[in-house]
């Protein structure tokens, strides 16, 4: 009997590849071996497909079964396979065809787990394979119900759902037809998204509101230092409420990482809000840039792309930890390797640090009841827990003052995200035009090259930087960090060239750098 194939797919970082599930049936002794790298999962798929087609009326083949998933050097894990295998496995006995006029078995693509009376269950990483599917021009995807709302994102590609075993076989004996899933129409369908938090909600604090404001509409990470109470983590959980809305590609590539995760709930099919991560300061370092045993997993930073990722008592974390973040902060993308394998997932994401000043947390609070009692040396020492390479890399730092109760008291509202957000939106829409042709997005990624060309500077701001910058000892790192933010700055103000208000406020935005000068 000819060996029958099913194409499926196997997921590898965000991206999927095709895998043709290959089944041979022989006389002999019966028994059942899966080659081709399989994982621990996909080696049980036996006995979960065993009982699925048993329990769905059709006849377990008594024979030798062998089942190859091609390209045999890439490793498979996940029990997606299920489906296609018991597919290939019933097409090979004759329960169900494996061709037509004008179709074949191999074009479509299947993925979906079976449960032991033949349900599909919903896996990981569909939207990925529904973009392979979609380029490898094939008719269509049957996969698991749970699943039909993130695939029928890709335009052009037939989704077909299914709910049992027998529907797929009923589908190719000619019996019934599968109805497509229809178009997800979520992303037209949008016109602002929705928050629990408001900006407004905010008390006081004019200038970490500017700042956060200048670091979601530059992109650039921010560092607030401030006594506990201040609203550092509030300020936070607001930044992406100010932040310019998702573009379809940003939404494509943030829910590629969710799916391959398993974290979309049904009824989701696009990530359309900037996700906000703010992992606990107990992380390790694989669970924040990604990694694992296997194949590696996405890391927060990778969970946060294209949104914050906010780390609450910065110092807390440990140092091993944060410096793992010096890649993704300079090359918005992580990559992890491992013996068998090396994958780079994308970490483009503004960075929101709060940390107190001192480890008592009360230095230069104001307060009168809550004296800070730490020793200059505890300071140094809590303050030298965040190194200088990685504080190089933080384009704002911004002391986050004790709220005054004249503050509190105030009844009237703030400015509204809705209002920032129309600001900042306005500067990126200014940035998008200007980096058009090249692989930029913002100004927090330009390199040395669009430094030159952009962030030109008059007499007067040089002598301002010249003077600052040897006074301050900054590195070249630093200093094109502050003509970033400068150039950010300006776009906010809606002007062409940066001028040297921009650059004094710029500057203002490395506190760290100025209290580390002898001066």
């Amino acid at each position: 009997m000819n060996v029958i194939r099913v194409t499926s797919a196997a997921v590898l970082g965000v991206d999927a590849s095709l895998i043709q599930v290959e089944v041979d049936l022989a006389y002999g002794i019966q028994a059942f071996h899966t080659v081709g790298l399989p994982d621990g999962a996909v080696r049980e798929a036996r006995v979960r497909v065993q009982s699925a087609i048993k329990n769905s009326d059709l006849e377990w083949p008594v024979r030798r079964v062998t089942v190859n998933l091609a390209p045999a050097d890439l490793r498979k894990e996940g029990t997606g396979f299920d489906l296609p295998i018991a597919l290939a496995l019933l097409a090979s006995s004759g329960q169900c065809a494996a061709s037509g006029e004008g179709w074949s078995i191999e074009q479509f693509m299947v993925v979906g787990e079976l449960s032991l009376d033949g349900q599909v269950r919903p896996v990981r990483g569909v939207l990925p394979m529904a973009i392979a599917a979609h380029e490898a021009g094939l008719q269509g995807l049957i996969l698991p119900h749970g699943n039909a709302r993130e695939a029928s994102v890709v335009e052009g590609l037939a989704v077909l759902p299914v709910t049992h075993l027998r529907e797929v076989v009923e589908f190719f004996r000619g019996e019934r037809d599968l109805p497509e899933a229809p178009p997800s129409d979520v992303w037209s369908d949008l016109d602002e998204p929705t928050y629990p938090f408001d900006f407004a909600e905010v008390r006081g604090q004019e200038q970490a509101r500017r700042a956060i404001e200048v670091a979601m509409a530059g992109g650039h990470s921010a560092l607030m230092i401030g006594a506990p109470g201040s609203g550092k983590t509030m300020i936070a959980r607001r930044a992406p409420t100010i932040a310019p809305r998702m573009t379809f590609r940003e939404a494509l590539e943030t829910t590629k990482i969710y799916s391959v995760m398993g974290l979309l709930a049904d009824d989701v099919g696009l990530i359309t809000q900037r996700p906000f991560r703010a992992p606990h300061h107990t992380i390790s370092s694989v669970g924040l840039v990604g990694g694992g045993n296997g194949v590696p997993r996405p890391g927060e930073v990778s969970l946060a792309h294209n949104g914050v990722l906010f780390l609450d008592e910065l110092p807390e974390f440990q140092r091993r930890t944060l410096e793992v973040l010096r890649q993704p902060l300079e090359d918005q993308e992580v990559t992890v390797s491992r013996s068998l394998v090396s994958l780079t997932y994308p970490a483009s994401v503004v960075l929101i640090g709060a940390m107190n000043p001192c480890p008592c947390g009360y230095q230069n609070s104001g307060s009168e009841t809550r004296q800070c009692r730490c020793t200059p040396w505890q300071i140094e020492r809590y303050q030298a827990r965040l190194s200088g390479p990685l504080l190089d890399r933080i384009d704002i730092h911004i002391e986050v003052p004790a709220v005054r109760y004249s503050d509190l008291r105030d009844a009237g509202a703030g400015e509204s995200s809705a209002t920032i957000r129309k600001r900042v939106q306005a500067a990126r829409t200014i940035q998008r035009e200007r980096f058009e042709g090249l692989d930029l997005h913002c100004n927090a990624q330009m390199r040395p090259r669009e430094l030159e060309l952009f962030c030109a500077i008059d007499d007067a701001g040089h002598k301002l930087l010249e003077r600052v910058v040897d006074r301050l000892g900054m590195s070249a790192r630093t200093f094109s960090r502050i003509l970033k933010v400068a150039r950010t700055i300006a776009d906010l103000d809606g002007e062409e060239d940066i001028q040297t208000p921009h650059l004094a406020e710029a500057i203002q935005y490395r506190l760290l750098d100025r209290q580390q000068s002898p001066y």
